[in-house]
């Protein structure tokens, strides 16, 4: 379905690309986006589970699909116990990629998101489609405005790629606004791809309804990477009508084939126990958000910050004379602190700020990112 030369038409991945140079090389981490990662025997005392318990796994091939217990149970918590909906795969990634395969097809027109994480839109263009792009406004602080996605759409429209709670910038939308975009993206019969990696990670309300239980051509994916504390493990699925999946499964003949059961096996006690998991790492999540608003806010004369509605990273504006990009190269070098350029995201005086992580590193990460902003050294001169 796709050949070499079709893959060598994907834009660089920018975020990867600057994740693969700096987070290894750091020690204090404010740029990634999720919550503090779980060491495998804190993950098990919390639920409960005996690792001696694998030492009767056979470690042999998976089902293409995902093993049919971990399917039934992200069916039972996310899709109302459908499991012939569900695909496991290799973290989210795969299941975004799978999808594309299965959807897009060259000059299809398809709306996706700005700013948004990248893959979400460059796979589309990487398959010859058309990118509409529905713009979150800075000046408006990114709040989405459905209407934006109203003129977007028309007969044309094949997909409505979206992730909501948003990466970088932690905005959502409402219940409300939610039903109006599913009416709007139904009236011309397009897919709506849902990334709901964050959709645990609420502050305010209730976490928004998964567009599958409304909408039949949504389609959703999931993870274990954000809101879990489980990016490792390598996790992810996908929600979607059979017909989908079916091609899914063409196209991961050729990618993966499956996931390993060893970590299937894992993967099912965590998502069985999935509500204890997410408790933990909320209750310090929301605090730690306090903290960096607290923060932010004694730092108004370098950066402008908007308080996230949900997920664990904000999306920062630095002052116009500050060079983020060279700010964050510095940090990673100097400091061994880890913040994501907005470039990334193309967005270049902005950075993404993580909050997800361990309290006393994001003290130590916020202390030296003060005192490196405080020295000046970054501030742009007038070339004139």
């Amino acid at each position: 379905m796709i050949g070499f030369h079709t893959l060598m038409l994907f834009p660089d991945a920018r975020l990867e690309a600057w994740m693969r140079e700096a987070y290894f090389q750091s020690r204090f981490d404010i740029g990634s986006s999720g919550v503090e990662n779980f060491q495998l025997g804190e993950l098990c005392d919390l639920i409960g589970y005996d690792l001696s318990e694998l030492s009767h796994l056979r470690i042999c091939d998976s089902q293409t699909l995902g093993d049919g217990q971990l399917r039934q149970a992200i069916a039972d918590r996310y899709a109302d116990g459908n499991a012939d909906r569900v695909m496991v795969t290799n973290g989210s990634t795969e299941a975004n990629f799978l999808l594309h395969c299965a959807i897009v097809q060259p000059c299809d027109e398809i709306i996706v998101l700005e700013p948004v994480y990248q893959q979400l839109a460059s796979l589309a263009q990487g398959l010859g489609a058309k990118n509409r792009i529905w713009r979150l406004h800075e000046e408006h602080r990114f709040a989405p405005n459905i209407e934006d996605l109203k003129y977007l759409l028309s007969s044309r429209t094949k997909a409505v790629i979206l992730n909501f709670p948003h990466n970088p910038t932690g905005v959502t939308i409402s219940t409300e606004q939610l039903e109006q975009l599913i009416s709007a993206i139904a009236s011309v019969n397009a897919w709506l791809i849902w990334d709901a990696a964050f959709a645990e990670i609420q502050f305010e309300g209730t976490p928004l309804p998964d567009p599958i239980l409304q909408y039949d051509r949504a389609i959703s994916m999931g993870t274990l990477s954000k809101a879990f504390g489980l990016p490792g493990l390598r996790v992810g699925w996908c929600i979607a009508p059979e017909t989908i999946l079916e091609r899914c499964t063409s196209v991961r003949d050729y990618v993966s084939l499956h996931l390993s059961p060893l970590v299937e096996a894992i993967a099912l006690q965590v998502i069985r126990n999935a509500a204890s998991v997410i408790a933990n790492r909320m209750e310090r999540v929301k605090a730690n958000l306090g903290f960096c608003s607290a923060w932010a806010n004694e730092h108004r004369d370098y950066l402008t910050w908007t308080s996230p509605q949900a997920g664990v990273c904000a999306f920062p504006r630095f002052h116009d004379r500050i060079d983020v990009d060279q700010l964050c190269k510095y940090l990673v070098r100097e400091e061994s602190v880890l913040l994501v350029p907005g470039s990334c995201f193309g967005f270049p005086r902005h950075a993404r700020f993580g909050f997800g992580g361990n309290r006393s590193d994001l003290e130590e990460a916020t202390m030296r990112l003060s005192r490196t902003l405080r020295s000046n050294q970054f501030i742009e001169r007038d070339r004139s």
